[in-house]
Parts: C-alpha cells; sequence; structure tokens
C-alpha cells in the first residue's frame, strides 16, 4: 500500500506551504523523515523529531531521529519505526521538527491509502504549492491571557523595585 501524505509548513505567512507525496507504507519513519527534507529542500543533516498528535494537533510521544538519551529513557528511533506501525487511519496526525535550532515546524497529515501504481516509483513527489522561506517562520508562544497577567496584578509588586523583592543579600 501507498500512504499520500500533505505536509505543511508551520508559518504565519500570506501563502501557504506545503507538499503532497507518496511513500511506500512499508518504509520506516526515518525514509519520511528524509523525503521531507528533499521536499523542501533541506540538507537533511539536522536533527529532527516527530510527535505523535491528535486531531487539534497536540504533541504527543517523539519518535526521535538519534538517541541523545545517554540511555536515560526509552526512545523511540526513527530508523526502527516503521511508517505503518506509527501511521494508520487511527492515527493520522503529526507534528515534524527539523533542526532544533530553528525549529522549522510541519504539520504531517496521512491524507489516502492507495495501491501501488505501475510505474510509479516511490518515494513520489507529486504536489508543490509555495516557496521555503531562507529562514525558518519565528513562532510566537503566547499564555493564555489571564494565566499570568493576573497573577502579577494580585500580588502588586514592581519587578524594577530591587529593595523590596524579598532577596537576601547574600543567597548564593
Amino acid at each position: 500500500m501507498i500512504y499520500r501524505f500533505r505536509v505543511i509548513l508551520d508559518n504565519d505567512t500570506k501563502e501557504d506551504i506545503f507538499r503532497d507525496f507518496e511513500i511506500r507504507e512499508s518504509d520506516t519513519m526515518e525514509d519520511l523523515h528524509n523525503v521531507i527534507t528533499q521536499c523542501f529542500g533541506f540538507e537533511g543533516n539536522e536533527m529532527a523529531s516527530f510527535y505523535l498528535s491528535d486531531d487539534e494537533w497536540n504533541q504527543g510521544e517523539e519518535i526521535s531521529l538519534f538517541d541523545m538519551s545517554d540511555g536515560l529513557n526509552e526512545v523511540r528511533l526513527m530508523n526502527e519505526t516503521s511508517l505503518s506501525d506509527t501511521v494508520h487511519e487511527a492515527q493520522t496526525k503529526l507534528i515534524y521538527v527539523y533542526d532544533f535550532m530553528s525549529m522549522w515546524t510541519f504539520f504531517v497529515e496521512l491524507a489516502e491509502i492507495v495501491e501501488v501504481a505501475e510505474g510509479v516509483d516511490y518515494p513520489n513527489l507529486m504536489y508543490v504549492q509555495g516557496q521555503v522561506p531562507t529562514e525558518a517562520p519565528e513562532k510566537v508562544f503566547e499564555a493564555e491571557k489571564d494565566e499570568f497577567e493576573d497573577e502579577l496584578e494580585d500580588d502588586d509588586f514592581n519587578i524594577d523595585d530591587y529593595d523590596n523583592l524579598d532577596f537576601e543579600e547574600n543567597w548564593n
């Protein structure tokens, strides 16, 4: 069977940037990583991870390109994880992060499962939309409005008033 994916760059630009491609269900998550990096024009030499996701795109379990845990935690690795064991009708969404310094973030969605087509080489890039920017789109992390602002207002303290912040002179 063949998996058809749409991979969308998470950006705040006016232009949609995505790629549609096909890959064999028997391939690994590392193969999927390689297809994404090639489709978006990356060299593929940076750290990357996939994260299982729900319908609201919440980040779940990580599948990493390399084991950086020093044996402290059990890590799922891309080259040891088959695509078909990770993505299927019940689990269609992944978040993909490439280059943790730049944080290129992509939404990966299984769009369709089809039969192998005669004469088609896989992976197969089917459609390209949009030009990839030279730098990763800047991420804006926003706390819920009331989460911190109310707390600061209730305490009536001024962060610039060092004399009244209750620090001991020799605290370290």
